[in-house]
């Protein structure tokens, strides 16, 4: 496969300031451009957050995101990975959701990954809230249920929230263990802390086998050996990457709606990212950017700095393109 105006255009050429923001610079193709065919990863957005229940915002995260991805350049300096020139990405809009109706809203997500991965395309989510991962879940799963490696402070395993209220950005892998989206004991979830109301998710996570390395372990470990475990827990089976921020400490990444001190800093947020090479990715998503708490973009160019980490070891499953 052959496609070179899929590459993004260099910052010589085009100044980073200038021209349509998409992801990474990549074209633009909707789902019913005939290009679909041969885009191998597809950058999707989800700006929706009505799973939120404090701090409201990361449905203008994809916005944010779009406008830092600029600044996303050809090669990875660390691994020296090209991706835009192993396989074809492109951005492929958003999602529209209903912000006033969440079930409508998980309909047309799952509606939306459904065509995705009719397609053949890989998808990398940028949300929205971190319910945004339950209705792609529906879809990605289809095929067979998932693994998962989850990077957060909270491990979105609750029963419910407000005395019944089952979708929140607090339940969405209560809800994919239960609707056999995921294998419980093919799911690690990294850096976990903050205070509790009690111990309700990690009894949950205790009983189905889902593995909770805590930030305590994860900085006495380091994330080498860490992400060793992780990696042995899913295997070779497909397997879905969740990212929230606020696994990043604060101090790093201000712009979320449920920030926990403590957390790893930016170069630890994106090596974890970087050893995910091997893993076979079966889709990722990074969520919970809220740009009202960090107009200057800062979170958001970590975030997107993340992403193309993922990215990058997505494109290493890939045969190189050749032109």
């Amino acid at each position: 496969m052959s496609s070179p105006s899929f590459r993004p255009p260099s910052g010589f050429d085009l100044p980073r300031y200038a021209g349509v923001p998409t992801f990474m610079r990549l074209p633009y193709v909707p789902l019913d451009d005939p290009r679909l065919a041969e885009v191998q990863v597809g950058l999707i957005g989800v700006p929706w957050d009505s799973g939120t229940t404090n701090r409201p915002g990361p449905r203008h995260g994809p916005r944010q995101l779009r406008d830092m991805s600029t600044m996303i350049r050809a090669q990875n300096g660390a691994t020296g990975v090209r991706p835009f020139e192993r396989i074809n990405c492109a951005d492929l809009g958003d999602v529209s959701p209903n912000p006033a109706d969440i079930q409508d809203s998980m309909a047309r997500i799952t509606t939306f990954y459904d065509a995705v991965r009719e397609a053949g395309v890989l998808p990398l989510t940028a949300g929205g809230d971190h319910l945004t991962s339950l209705p792609v879940l529906r879809a990605l799963s289809k095929p067979a249920p998932l693994g998962m490696i989850h990077f957060d402070s909270h491990t979105d395993l609750f029963k419910d929230y407000f005395g019944g209220t089952q979708y929140t950005h607090g339940t969405p892998f209560r809800r994919a263990v239960e609707e056999g989206l995921l294998e419980p004991k093919r799911v690690v979830q990294i850096g976990i802390r903050g205070s509790t109301y009690d111990d309700e998710d990690r009894d949950f996570a205790d009983a189905v086998g889902i593995r909770v390395i805590p930030i305590e372990e994860f900085h006495a470990r380091g994330p080498e050996d860490v992400m060793t475990e992780a990696k042995e827990i899913v295997g070779t089976s497909p397997t879905y990457i969740s990212y929230d921020i606020d696994f990043v400490d604060p101090a790093f990444a201000p712009g979320t709606g449920t920030p926990e001190v403590g957390g790893p800093n930016s170069h630890q947020a994106l090596l974890v990212a970087r050893l995910l090479e091997g893993v076979n990715i079966a889709g990722a998503d990074l969520v919970e950017v809220s740009p009202p708490f960090d107009p200057s973009g800062g979170t958001a160019f970590l975030a997107v700095s993340i992403m193309f980490e993922i990215l990058c070891n997505m494109a290493l499953g890939f045969s190189p393109t050749s032109d």
